[in-house]
């Protein structure tokens, strides 16, 4: 759904159902194993057995017993079926369970093809409800009873948890679509490449500064990997030559340039440039 789609969606208001809203409910937390169960159980079955022991002065004491129907769910697995939860009472905050009636799907047809009759503009169906079934006073935490039971799924759960997610498995058949290549092609073109021109020989310093010169009518500034091109010197050898005829400039806007020095330089003048345009302006009206 687009972020136009989500703007669009109607937001209607819906009834909650507040008569149970002064119940007092306990909030259970209850292991991993015992939830699994649970969920496994159909909604008819009894799951367990609750005992609270008051004794006179003391904290009450509450106990889990899990009944064998429910054990008998899943007979290989062996878990504890005597629990103790440890009560907390509620006080700073304010908690309450809400349960959502969803309609079934017979109900909401019936509800939609209402809607398309009357005209009506409802995008929930009536049939649907939300409750709130009671206000938290109690946090419980069942924590079962270090027996024999206990200590061996303790065991079992340590020893699955240290297992290896990876494992290397011997294989009888190639499971790939590809083989690894030895060496790519451009690798090889590269290397084919750099031996067909050889490597760099040092020219003579006198042939080295009359290409540098030459390369300098056209340009007045040149970067080195350019020289290094125009000349097909080695890098180091190129540099030698070029603080001898060449500066360096360290500032914008030509930084990280050779240019030659002062006393190698040819460039003409303005005042000259004028000159030669004035005459070959004069040449062409004759």
């Amino acid at each position: 759904m687009s972020k136009d789609d989500k703007d669009k969606v109607q937001i209607i208001d819906k009834d909650l159902d507040l008569s149970n809203a002064g119940r007092g409910v306990w909030l259970v937390k209850v292991p991993k194993y015992i939830a699994q169960k649970w969920e496994k159980a159909p909604s008819n079955m009894d799951v367990g057995k609750l005992r609270i022991s008051k004794t006179p002065g003391q904290k009450a004491q509450v106990s889990l017993s899990l009944t064998p129907a429910v054990l008998a769910l899943d007979p290989d697995e062996k878990i504890p079926t005597e629990h103790v939860l440890d009560v907390s009472q509620v006080t700073k905050q304010t908690l309450g369970v809400f349960s959502h009636m969803a309609p079934t799907e017979a109900a909401a047809v019936a509800s939609n093809g209402k809607e398309n009759g009357t005209g009506a503009a409802s995008g929930t169906p009536d049939s649907e409800k939300l409750y709130m079934e009671g206000r938290i006073v109690q946090k419980l935490e069942c924590r079962p009873i270090a027996d024999t039971c206990y200590m061996k799924l303790k065991l079992e759960s340590i020893r699955k948890a240290s297992e290896p997610q990876r494992r290397v498995q011997p294989i009888d058949k190639i499971v790939q679509n590809y083989k690894p290549v030895k060496d790519h092609a451009h690798n090889i073109e590269y290397r084919e490449r750099k031996k067909a021109e050889g490597k760099k020989a040092r020219d003579d310093k006198n042939a080295v500064m009359d290409m540098l010169f030459h390369a300098f009518e056209k340009h007045q500034y040149y970067n080195i990997k350019d020289l290094v091109k125009i000349t097909n010197q080695p890098i180091s050898y190129l540099k030698e030559i070029l603080k001898d005829v060449c500066d360096y400039n360290m500032k914008n806007p030509h930084k990280n340039m050779w240019e030659l020095k002062k006393e190698y330089r040819h460039y003409k003048t303005d005042e000259q440039k004028d000159e030669e345009k004035a005459k070959s302006d004069g040449s062409d009206t004759e």
